[in-house]
């Protein structure tokens, strides 16, 4: 089993795993998923989706936003920010340093 890696658009580099000839896509996550790992509420998710915290990289054909696995440290450095910052504030530190890193 191997590792390659795959640029997405718009988002971190995610992983790809082959298995022989196979390869396996990414996991995707439901709102739900995440709120049973992180411990926050769907409305949470929710907001910080549109408020441009978090990404959702895809949608269901049901209409449920996907998330990639990015999102579980981008949702950890989120909470470590909002113990000292508004989410206003958390919102201008990550777009600056997106900005940053594409410069």
């Amino acid at each position: 089993m191997s590792i390659v890696s795959i640029d997405s658009p718009g988002l971190e580099v995610s992983a790809r795993r082959t298995v022989g000839r196979l390869v396996v896509p990414p996991k995707r996550y439901k709102v739900g998923e995440l709120v049973t790992a992180t411990g926050l509420s769907r409305q949470t998710l929710h907001n910080y989706t549109k408020w441009g915290l978090i990404d959702e990289v895809s949608w269901t054909a049901g209409g449920h936003r996907l998330y990639d696995e990015s999102v579980f440290a981008r949702l950890e450095r989120v909470m470590r920010l909002k113990v000292t910052l508004t989410v206003e504030q958390v919102r201008e530190l990550l777009e600056r340093e997106a900005k940053e890193q594409a410069a």
